[in-house]
């Protein structure tokens, strides 16, 4: 129970911060909305019958007008607490649901987190939707319905006990016995299947999202009945556990109309043995059965919410680690006047990892030289490339550098149009400026040659370029973006060897007075450097400058072009 509350603490205090006011009113109307149900039932039946017995007999006399009133009265109240029930509880979810979806976005949105999900790219979406969507349970299934629950059974107990305290007391603790714990025993019963069922979902669409996006890759491969089958296989999955949820949910609705069917009946033994007794009247009795049947009609709304429990759960534990708020990463300290960087003992460790990424690094770059970082793959090239964009903290030692921009091997382009891809690198940016870094990267006759020019519209993925033109158009973006360390991790990475050397080209004229690393192995992209520094195992073995034996040895092991 404590871990349940450990997972549910940071939702709930972003859902009370959020939308306090609204949630409480929402919880409030949905009071007033069953208590007047209650009032109104009781009293209609209380009045229906003493106006039965009026008519029976001339003798009594009875003011038929202020319980039709109380009755409209009633009524009144309880259609507009129902609706303004429904618009504030729902207008509060969805706005807390929006916040949350903000506050997990910007969290994904970190570089440590947003390197992490670069290669499980399909759970950020699922947190947004999906386990976003399942929060909603928490306030409009589970929580409001348990509170007024609770309150319609005091209510009603306290209304009996004015008619007998012995009747109110059994029938408030019986009612909020079961009530609650019919529900509390399926949910946990329901627990393990909606986890599944969870589960099975998030493989059923991440396996057919597959499917989509790599059917060619399958079909060449042979592998597209096998993901078919995959798909399948998620699909059961799902099922079976949707199976089991409905066995428990009417395994519910049975109890709960066994145990409304056993109060309901001592409920009415009740009031007609304290009618026989003369301890209250007809009409009495007729309002204390009443009160008694719409007093357990709010714990059914319960079963809804028992059966969303697990989800609700799973989704709060895989969503609340996302919510606590982000240390704020302290900038790179400034170098000394005419330096790069300089790294002094730097040591870093990717999240959740125990061995270090990179250890123990000495490493110096003056301004406007060109360092190739070497190594075989996994040797951490792009993890030292990270370090110095500030996306990988130092554990230890100390490091200094000048603002850098990042070129990945990765061309990330989006579905927008060709202005907007560039603008990513500098916002405000104007037409001259654009037309510039698309001439300095090769690109401004394909473009100009196109019908809408830079207002021509990109697919998913920057579908309508080719490889190369997707990587002058991230050239173009680098370009744009003006700051002395430019990190490049396998620039040509892909390109034919004529489009390659033609990027280095640019690349080397634009970088005029700009400081370069270049994570390589390939020979082209490595010769342009002043300096090669080989990295194995996450350490610097070997530094060498042009001219030295030992620079060109360090070229031979590169692959050629």
């Amino acid at each position: 129970m404590s871990l349940f509350a450990a997972d549910l603490k940071p939702i709930l205090r972003l859902f009370l911060a959020e939308r306090r006011g609204a949630l409480l009113l929402g919880a409030a109307l949905s009071a007033a909305t069953v208590t007047a149900g209650i009032a109104l039932l009781g009293l209609s039946g209380w009045f229906i019958t003493a106006t039965s017995l009026a008519g029976l007999s001339a003798a009594i006399t009875f003011d038929v007008f202020a319980p039709s009133a109380g009755i409209r009265l009633l009524a009144i109240v309880r259609t507009a607490a129902r609706y303004g029930e429904r618009l504030a509880t729902h207008d509060a979810t969805l706005g807390v649901l929006a916040a949350l979806r903000e506050r997990l976005f910007r969290g994904f949105a970190e570089p440590g987190a947003a390197r992490t999900l670069l290669h499980r790219p399909a759970r950020l979406l699922f947190r947004l939707t999906a386990d976003i969507d399942a929060l909603d349970s928490l306030y409009l299934r589970i929580l409001v319905p348990a509170a007024v629950a609770i309150g319609a059974a005091l209510a009603a107990s306290l209304a009996l006990g004015l008619m007998h305290p012995v009747f109110g007391l059994c029938f408030g603790l019986f009612l909020a016995g079961a009530g609650l714990g019919l529900p509390l025993i399926a949910g946990r019963a329901a627990r393990k299947h909606a986890r599944r069922r969870a589960h099975g979902i998030e493989a059923l669409r991440s396996r057919a999202i597959d499917l989509v996006a790599g059917q060619t890759d399958l079909l060449m491969a042979g592998r597209l009945a096998a993901q078919k089958q995959a798909i399948m296989t998620a699909d059961r999955y799902a099922g079976r556990a949707d199976d089991q949820l409905n066995r428990v949910e009417t395994g519910l609705t049975f109890g709960f109309g066994l145990v409304s069917t056993l109060l309901l009946t001592a409920s009415l033994l009740a009031v007609a043995a304290l009618a026989e007794s003369k301890v209250i009247s007809a009409p009495v009795a007729a309002l204390g059965l009443l009160v008694a049947f719409a007093a357990v009609e709010p714990f059914a709304a319960l079963r809804r919410g028992a059966l969303e429990l697990g989800r609700t759960l799973l989704a709060a534990r895989r969503i609340a680690p996302r919510l606590a708020a982000a240390k704020a990463s302290e900038p790179l300290a400034v170098p000394l006047p005419g330096s790069a960087f300089s790294l002094a003992d730097v040591s870093a460790f990717h999240e959740n990892s125990a061995a270090p990424a990179l250890e123990n690094i000495e490493l110096t770059l003056q301004q406007g030289e060109r360092l190739a970082v070497i190594g075989s793959s996994g040797a951490g090239k792009s993890s030292l490339l990270a370090l110095l964009s500030g996306e990988l903290p130092a554990r230890t030692g100390s490091i200094a550098a000048v603002t850098a921009t990042l070129l990945t091997q990765r061309t990330e382009l989006f579905e927008d149009s060709l202005r907007g891809n560039l603008c990513l690198a500098k916002p405000d940016a104007g037409e001259a400026r654009l037309r510039d870094a698309l001439a300095a990267a090769g690109l401004l006759a394909d473009v100009e040659a196109m019908p809408r020019g830079l207002d021509t519209p990109l697919g998913e993925g920057g579908l309508g370029l080719s490889g190369g033109q997707s990587r002058r158009l991230a050239l173009a973006r680098l370009f744009l973006r003006d700051t002395p360390l430019w990190l490049l991790d396998e620039p040509t990475e892909g390109l034919d060897g004529t489009t390659a050397r033609d990027v280095l080209c640019r690349l080397s004229d634009m970088a005029a007075a700009r400081s370069l690393v270049i994570a390589t192995h390939i020979r082209r992209e490595a010769a342009i450097a002043d300096r090669i520094a080989v990295i194995e195992g996450g350490r610097i073995s070997e530094i060498s400058r042009r001219g030295e034996a030992a620079f060109e040895k360090a070229l031979d092991r590169l692959r050629p072009d």
